[in-house]
């Protein structure tokens, strides 16, 4: 039985040039509901993330540079805060008011807080889109801007999908607050 409930409205849908530098509001096709600054482990901005209510769910967009090239963990996280920034723990664990396992994969999972892994490009750069059905913007239990607000979290690694509790996807390399 297929559990999954994150749909990819397009893969990597471009790539920006060699010193384009970060995403802007413009970028977004209409106004987001709520934006992100990503941070990472220096507290340098290197991306932004957009994200908007849509009808069952939120459309997410990432753009970011100055990451490791390949697949990283990216998952939404409980708490709006990346001040820590050497390890963003501060974020707290991933968003999962439902107390499921980790994963895609999983047979008793996912939590509402995974998300697909991020696929960063040779140059150091990725920009996707993408929609997940199990979180929401305001209502219900997994509300992206709830009272202490969330994050969007990148890691170093990839996420296997069923590793408990993270998917094996290691350290948090960039965090990016919601509130």
């Amino acid at each position: 039985m297929l559990r999954l409930k994150l749909y990819c409205a397009a893969a990597i849908i471009g790539v920006f040039g060699v010193g384009s530098g970060i995403a802007h509001a413009a970028d977004w096709v209409e106004s987001p509901d709520a934006s992100a600054v990503l941070l990472n482990n220096a507290n340098e901005e290197i991306g932004i993330v957009h994200v908007r209510q849509g009808t069952e769910g939120v459309l997410i967009h990432v753009k970011a540079s100055g990451l490791t090239p390949g697949k990283h963990g990216m998952h939404f996280h409980r708490v709006g805060d990346c001040s820590d920034h050497d390890h963003f723990k501060m974020a707290g664990p991933h968003i999962d008011p439902h107390a499921k396992p980790h994963g895609f994969l999983h047979e008793n999972g996912p939590h509402e807080g995974n998300l697909p892994n991020l696929v960063v490009h040779a140059d150091g750069t990725a920009d996707v889109e993408l929609y997940s059905q199990m979180v929401q913007m305001t209502e219900g239990d997994a509300a992206i801007m709830d009272a202490d607000g969330s994050t969007l979290i990148i890691h170093t690694n990839i996420d296997d999908h069923i590793s408990q509790p993270i998917g094996g996807a290691g350290a948090r390399v960039a965090c990016g607050v919601f509130k």
